[in-house]
């Protein structure tokens, strides 16, 4: 499976046989999305502006933003609801987290969670290889929040979104107060936002944090 990140909660995976989903479009974060995007599938977990920016997408022949099952050329995405923020969805409403499953591997992408750990949580994401979580607080689950997941699961791949980079506008935090957190012997670093995930290449007893930077163009 090919994996690209955007930046913010947007990603592009793509399977061996090209199919591609893209996670969580974004605009007027500080930074634009490259400009000819495109995938066979969005994913939106909320209808916010800075994750339901379809039309900054080309060439999408579905758009999933509901609870349940769906299968689109062969891809299983499977939406499930939560909370965007701790108190139920009275502050910013509700929230999906898509598991999508391609080439061997199961990808969970936690929207905006801001959630506490739940057994209603685990149930969701308990047999995911890869988790794309957020980290930035203040719309989500921050870095010490997150960090109380991996350590309640130890998923085999956790890959950090939702921080503020070097040119972003939102009021969230950056990256480091999450990589701190581990050994620099558990975190690999893709510095050109773009990488190749295999199940053999994840399979360590510990988790392997995949930090990416924002591919641009």
């Amino acid at each position: 499976m090919k994996i690209e990140y955007f930046g913010h909660s947007c990603f592009r995976l793509t399977n061996a046989e090209g199919v591609s989903i893209v996670t969580d479009p974004y605009t007027k974060v500080g930074y634009e999305l490259p400009k000819n995007l495109t995938a066979d599938v969005i994913t939106v977990s909320h209808n916010h502006f800075d994750h339901n920016y379809v039309m900054g997408v080309k060439g999408a022949k579905k758009v999933v933003d509901s609870v349940g099952y769906t299968l689109v050329e062969g891809v299983s995405i499977i939406g499930a609801e939560t909370w965007h923020d701790p108190k139920q969805g009275a502050l910013r409403g509700n929230n999906l987290i898509f598991t999508i499953e391609m080439d061997g591997l199961k990808v969970c992408h936690f929207g905006d969670l801001g959630e506490e750990y739940s057994e209603k949580i685990e149930q969701i994401i308990k047999d995911a290889d890869v988790w794309l979580l957020p980290i930035g607080g203040t719309y989500t689950i921050d870095a010490e929040q997150a960090k109380k997941y991996v350590e309640k699961l130890n998923p085999k791949c956790v890959i950090p979104m939702h921080y503020l980079p070097s040119d972003g506008r939102l009021d969230i935090a950056g990256s480091e107060s999450f990589l701190q957190r581990f050994s620099n012997a558990e975190i690999s670093y893709c510095l050109q936002g773009e990488a190749e995930l295999f199940r053999a290449d994840i399979q360590n007893a510990k988790t392997k944090i995949l930090y990416m930077e924002r591919k641009q163009g």
